[in-house]
């Protein structure tokens, strides 16, 4: 997995609550096991308008943000309460990431989401409803300031190791909450099983302690009898 420290990156606002695994990646394109493959299918009912005509050809939804050109570099998303409701797929990680995106701001996420995000090299990030809203407002003034023809995305900068979001935009940095073993993880780029394998001399060490303290739970079956 992908370690993750500082991370710089335009900002996708995606400002609706309650957006469920489904609107994520709709369950149709659940049938591979594999973490990739799954970039084209993000938001997929938002994503595209569906040509009646020929029901194979995708158009992309004009209005949707992250179709629109200021945004199409974003690999931060910011979004609303509740991120990741519904079902508890694993596939909504999968193609959030495969999509690129590192990190997810929002006031609350789905408990099962937020963990399947760590999981996956993806820091979710908690803020309070004001500090989410202002991003928010922050992100539609970058654009109002602009011409037309030139607008650019908000860019953030996030700093896990300080655990704070700075922007050249923002008065101060924004600090954020994070439990110390889920940092570690992701700067050091551990899934479960990486963490397991730090502590494969510790297990072996107690496999080995165990089986001499107990060495007839160890015998095969035959020369038990």
């Amino acid at each position: 997995m992908q370690s993750l420290k500082q991370f710089t990156s335009s900002v996708a606002p995606l400002n609706r609550a309650n957006i469920d695994t489904d609107a994520i990646i709709p369950k149709q394109f659940l049938k591979s096991i594999k973490r990739t493959g799954f970039e084209d299918f993000l938001f997929y009912e938002w994503r595209y308008l569906l040509d009646q005509s020929t029901a194979d050809l995708l158009v992309p939804n004009p209005d949707f943000v992250l179709n629109r050109p200021e945004y199409r570099d974003a690999r931060i998303l910011l979004a609303q309460d509740n991120f990741g409701c519904g079902s508890s797929r694993e596939h909504a990680p999968w193609a959030l990431s495969d999509y690129g995106f590192r990190v997810i701001i929002a006031p609350s996420f789905a408990d099962i989401f937020y963990n399947n995000c760590f999981k996956n090299g993806i820091l979710p990030i908690v803020l309070a409803p004001e500090k989410a809203s202002h991003l928010f407002t922050l992100s539609e003034q970058t654009l109002s300031e602009q011409t037309i023809s030139e607008q650019t995305a908000l860019t953030l900068e996030v700093d896990l190791e300080k655990q704070c979001i700075s922007s050249s935009q923002l008065d101060s940095a924004i600090t954020f909450e994070i439990e110390p073993n889920r940092k570690e993880a992701l700067l050091l780029g551990l899934d479960d099983i990486d963490q397991t394998l730090q502590l494969k001399s510790k297990i072996e060490n107690f496999e080995q302690a165990y089986q001499a303290k107990y060495p007839w739970l160890f015998l095969s079956a035959g020369a038990r009898v």
